[in-house]
């Protein structure tokens, strides 16, 4: 799959499937000629994921690119488009792994067919029952030469590139270490000596083996890919007029006459309008106009629970509906679904380089040429000490056990994993540095408005200003008047207190009235002209800018209002106070108890709002928080997490709803945006929470915990294995013990390391979070 992003005028971001690779080094050999490429301003290659991403001038052919990459001795399978002959480059790659792992498997096949014949007629005194013609030199040199120069063919092939290229790899270990047995034994074969040709049949063997296992292994890193694209449903039902037309939204509200018709979703177009029955996929995002259902989304949010779907709600693509049948406007089509935005998102993260990943990449930069030194030092170390065999053998040992293949894959298969399960889970995980930092965070700022509360807030009391001199009914306004005063000037609002005021006029039927000379104070509130008079409506701050007194009496109903958790919204004319309205919105139910689980995993919670103080500390008494930040406006969100970060010396998240939040989001070390699938929280935010739970924050954090610890686990598995094992193989046992490691143990110890990597990063999709 191809992702182009146009970063600046000029700039453009491309990742792109890269076949070939098989260990770190051809990943960092792909980066470096990437980078010397003209026009190229930065390269990553990700080994696990096989994606290489580049930014690069926008003037700069994608085949350029592509032939970097072939330079290096490796396939990139980039174009323009990211349709290539009727498949997309994922499926491409898909089947050229698919080809690759065949042939691995029939060169695993005959090479150890090959291998068991050639070790068992190499100790013909360990193996009485072998015919004694397998024995002889040159048939031992006739079979060792398919599996050397045939199942091996690889190895040299990189070796060559990366020598062309002024790099050494795993591949040059490995070719130097059996093209020495294999020569010494044909020159042995020819005028006397020891052989090793089942040394070095049975290491290409074992490797082959190790590499056709990992693959397989590594298969499942991707599961969560295939499973989210396996969503995308394969044809729409749309509407048409019965002469073939696409029916409109004109056409369906003046009743005329349509037929239904299944097409490819390929092209089903935005406005079109779609049918879904009951059992369907939802094939794109769009806007119910007719019917009611309730439509599972669990594979999207990782809600379990059907949510009740109407008129007016939207509905995402690839999610199932489950009982009623309706119709739908499709409002995002293709790449621009939340589907698609979901896939293109964790294919990213996936294969994101996380900063932990540094050290492994900085290491295995130094070390094939530190162990082709350790490997000439212990060959003239032996050869003085020793003699030729002990010399070879052990050399051979060193340039096989220290392949850093482990290295190479303990950070990105175990990334690759934990951004799948997190989208399993409705967590979608920006890039792999994102749920890195996670681990390290010690305070959450929570925003309270649909973030700690259902995002439902409702009016709750009325009170209307009575004027103690002033009797006439004329002077007193009713509270229907005020309400529908108040919500004629919230007429349009997005905002969730002006959707209250709304709604319970709704409620009550109230008429509306045309307002005009309309100001939005963000922050504040709204003023605006209604039959010809004046009125403003907002917080306490807009009164005193507006000079609007408020009288002892009325202060004493708002602090009994205000401790009790409801928001107060002021209404005035031009002069003075008319009344207030009293606006709550409930906890949602899990709040407290995820404050609690977060002391005990050591974060503080803090709350931010832009509501008084006295309403802030009554709702954090409620969830359990003891630090709040109050009357905080929008624009300042972002000023005080970067307060925060400085005065606490800390890694700080920020969780909020993704769209009003976004410069608060940038701000935090972690930014989580909950219950959104905006493009506005999938760009700013680094984690974005498809389910509305609350508790989704906790597993956002066990999440990365778990990950690090399994990248721990395999880093610390990886360079303990060559710590320990190099001086081994180098024979520092030997003056001890009298052992020596033998050279197809070592290749099958180096195989069984990288598989435990793997094999241990897989365990992230089992683990409790």
């Amino acid at each position: 799959m191809i992702f182009m992003n146009l970063k600046a005028n000029n700039i453009r971001k491309v990742s792109f499937p890269v076949v070939g690779m098989h260990c770190a080094s051809c990943a960092r050999l792909i980066e470096r000629k990437l980078v010397k490429t003209p026009g190229v301003l930065s390269a990553s290659v990700n080994y696990a994921s096989e994606q290489a991403t580049v930014e690069c001038d926008s003037s700069i052919p994608s085949e350029v690119l592509s032939k970097s990459v072939e330079e290096a001795g490796y396939r990139a399978i980039v174009k323009d488009s990211d349709v290539l002959d009727g498949k997309t480059a994922d499926q491409i790659k898909e089947e050229e792994k698919a080809k690759e792992l065949n042939k691995l498997k029939i060169k695993v096949l005959i090479s150890s067919i090959l291998s068991i014949i050639v070790f068992l007629g190499s100790f013909p005194d360990w193996f009485t029952f072998v015919p004694k013609i397998l024995s002889s030199p040159f048939i031992l040199l006739i079979l060792t030469l398919p599996v050397q120069f045939w199942a091996g063919k690889s190895f040299y092939q990189a070796a060559w590139s990366g020598l062309r290229n002024r790099t050494a790899s795993m591949d040059t270990l490995i070719s130097i270490g059996t093209s020495a047995a294999f020569f010494y034994s044909v020159y042995s074969a020819f005028f006397g000596g020891h052989m090793y040709f089942d040394t070095a049949s049975v290491i290409i063997t074992l490797i082959l083996l190790g590499r056709y296992l990992e693959a397989k292994a590594k298969a499942h890193t991707s599961d969560a890919i295939k499973k989210l694209i396996g969503l995308q449903p394969k044809t729409a039902r749309i509407l048409q007029t019965v002469n073939g037309k696409r029916l409109t939204d004109k056409d369906f509200k003046e009743n005329k006459r349509f037929e239904e018709v299944d097409i490819s979703i390929e092209d089903v177009l935005v406005g079109d309008l779609v049918r879904v029955r009951p059992g369907e996929k939802i094939p794109t995002d769009g806007v119910i106009i007719e019917g009611q259902s309730s439509v599972d989304e669990s594979m999207v949010t990782g809600e379990s629970i059907p949510v009740e779907k109407k008129t007016g709600d939207s509905v995402i693509g690839g999610t199932i509906n489950k009982s009623g049948t309706f119709i739908f406007r499709a409002t995002r089509v293709g790449q621009d679904t939340m589907l698609s935005n979901i896939v293109r998102m964790v294919a990213e993260a996936q294969s994101s380089k996380a900063p932990i990943q540094r050290l492994a990449d900085v290491v295995s930069s130094y070390f094939v040429p530190i162990v082709l030194v350790l490997a000439v030092l212990t060959f003239v170390v032996w050869y003085d000490f020793g003699n030729f065999s002990y010399a070879l053998t052990n050399m051979i040992a060193v340039l096989i056990i220290a392949c850093p293949c482990a290295m190479g894959l303990a950070t990105p298969t175990a990334i690759m994993v934990g951004v799948g399960r997190g989208a399993e889970e409705g967590i979608l995980v920006k890039d792999a540095e994102s749920l890195e930092i996670a681990h390290k965070t010690r305070i959450v700022i929570f925003d309270k408005t649909g973030t700690l509360t259902k995002g439902k807030p409702q009016v709750k009391d009325v009170i209307v200003i009575q004027k103690p001199k002033v009797k006439s009914q004329k002077s007193e306004i009713e509270s229907q008047n005020l309400l529908y005063i108040a919500a004629s000037l919230e007429q349009g609002s997005e905002h969730a207190l002006g959707e209250a005021i709304l709604a319970k006029a709704k409620e009550k039927n109230l008429p509306l009235k045309k307002v005009k000379d309309f100001k939005s104070f963000p922050g504040y509130g709204i003023e605006g002209w209604i039959d010809g008079k004046k009125y403003i409506l907002g917080n306490r701050k807009l009164m005193e800018k507006a000079v609007i007194n408020i009288d002892k009496d009325v202060e004493k109903t708002i602090k009994e209002l205000e401790e009790d958790g409801k928001t107060v919204v002021f209404l005035s004319d031009d002069k003075e106070l008319l009344g207030l309205i009293a606006i709550a919105d409930t906890l949602k139910p899990a709040v407290k108890e995820v404050v609690e689980r977060l002391k005990k995993m050591g974060i503080k919670a803090w709350l931010i709002t832009g509501d008084n103080m006295r309403v802030a500390r009554s709702v954090a008494r409620e969830a359990g928080i003891e630090n709040v930040l109050a009357e905080v406006l929008p624009d300042q969100k972002a000023l005080k997490v970067a307060d925060l970060k400085r005065k606490e010396n800390g890694v700080v998240a920020f969780v909020g709803d993704g769209i009003n939040d976004a410069p608060a989001l940038a701000a935090a070390d972690v930014g989580i945006a909950i219950g959104t699938g905006s493009d506005v929280a999938i760009e700013t935010a680094g984690i974005t929470l498809l389910n509305r739970d609350i508790r989704v924050v906790l597993t956002s954090f066990k999440l990365s915990r778990a990950t690090i610890s399994v990248i721990k686990q395999n880093l610390f598995w990886a360079f303990g294995y060559n710590t320990l094992l190099i001086p081994v193989a180098m024979g520092a046992l030997y003056p001890f013990f009298g052992i020596f490691l033998n050279p197809m143990l070592a290749a099958l110890a180096m195989a069984l390391s990288s598989i435990s990597v793997v094999g241990n990063s897989l365990r992230l999709k089992i683990v409790k979070i």
